[in-house]
């Protein structure tokens, strides 16, 4: 802590002893200046003044200085309107489930979010909100209440679709293309916040980064929005939207280890899913028959590898399609019919865009020398995770 006291004790001393030093040269100044002369008729030169004209300057305006309307500094926009646009589609999901025990059963209960993506009662959310339920119980800020089932859940993606039986249409949120969202848009997180009564919880925040990959309990996601919207427990499957009050994406993880990181699945991954979910109750998927770890100038410079960018082979399915093809464990690959693959989040987001039975070009590196091969692509058993 600055000790105050000390500064001004000290400047007064310093302020006397100035002064005095100056009285005394003044003295000494006129008693020099009032002598007489030593001889007698010697001459003492007397200057005779000048009048000297002053001219003063005339007064200088301030410049002036623009500010903006005092409403822009006082007042920011209001997203009320989007917030009752978007609220009668948020869904309250609360779940219960049964473990068995070797005397007792014992009863779990959860809570998360959802929303209303179609209005014959399909309902998007989290796999890890809805996995292992017994008993899904959904409630809508309207005070409806209703019993769900699950339709189909993914793993990789952590997306699931419930489904409640309604016979009056249910009001929907548009799920839109997130591709041409911006860092730093702004974005608004709906969720049923640690499951407090009263309806959803809004919170306002920006899209901090796209395209991350995060490694949780469930897995490594891939292509996740990270947005600084406060994500809580309970916000799990609630929908991201933008200042349009569309979905642009799920929220699905947050990082206790720091404020105001949070990550949601984007409407572009999750669309084609939640779609096959639908329509098969489970994602299909293409089997490439291989997996990697990224390349870095670390692993680049000890393997001696010629690229800085792409995936390493670390496995292979013995009869998988890329095992066909020739590739083998310590192949490099780097590109994807033409488009580079950096990294293992790039590599499986394009490889998702396929369907079975397509054939894609692989370019990589092996055994010293750049190859090609086309990899005719099979059907992902739903038992992968």
């Amino acid at each position: 802590m600055f000790d105050f006291g000390l500064w001004w004790r000290r400047t007064p001393v310093r302020i006397v002893s100035r002064l005095a030093f100056a009285a005394c040269v003044l003295v000494f100044a006129a008693a020099a200046c009032s002598q007489e002369p030593d001889a007698p008729g010697e001459a003492i030169a007397t200057a005779t003044p000048v009048p000297t004209a002053i001219v003063t300057a005339p007064p200088t305006a301030p410049a002036a200085v623009t500010l903006p309307p005092a409403a822009a500094l006082t007042t920011l926009p209001s997203i009320s309107s989007l917030v009752k646009r978007v609220n009668p589609a948020v869904a309250s999901i609360s779940v219960e489930s049964v473990t068995r025990g070797v005397f007792f059963d014992f009863n779990d209960e959860g809570a998360g979010s959802g929303v209303v993506i179609r209005d014959d009662g399909y309902i998007v959310t989290n796999y890890h909100v809805v996995q292992n339920a017994d008993e899904i119980a959904v409630s809508l800020p309207s005070g409806d209440t209703y019993t769900a089932k699950v339709v189909g859940q993914d793993l990789i993606t952590d997306l699931a679709v419930i489904k409640v039986d309604t016979e009056d249409p249910l009001p929907t949120a548009d799920l839109v293309n997130s591709d041409a969202l911006n860092v730093g848009d702004w974005v608004v997180a709906v969720g049923n916040s640690l499951a407090l009564k009263g309806g959803p919880t809004v919170t306002l925040g920006i899209v901090s980064a796209k395209g991350r990959t995060i490694d949780t309990q469930h897995g490594v996601l891939y292509d996740m929005i990270q947005t600084d919207a406060a994500i809580n427990d309970g916000n799990s499957g609630g929908p991201v939207v933008n200042m349009d009050g569309e979905v642009i994406g799920i929220s699905t993880a947050i990082y206790r280890q720091a404020q105001g990181i949070g990550f949601a699945v984007s409407s572009s991954v999750a669309a084609p899913i939640i779609e096959s979910l639908i329509e098969h109750g489970r994602v299909v998927r293409p089997l490439i028959g291989l997996s990697g770890t990224d390349v870095t100038p670390a692993n680049a410079n000890r393997l001696g590898l010629p690229v800085n960018e792409g995936i390493i082979v670390t496995r292979m399915s013995r009869d998988g399609p890329a095992a066909k093809a020739g590739l083998q464990v310590g192949d490099v690959v780097i590109k994807m019919d033409g488009i580079p693959t950096p990294d293992m989040a790039k590599f499986l987001t394009r490889l998702w865009t396929y369907e079975v039975d397509d054939v894609v070009e692989l370019e990589y590196f092996t055994d010293g020398a750049f190859a090609v091969a086309e990899v005719h692509l099979a059907e992902r058993p739903p038992d992968i995770p």
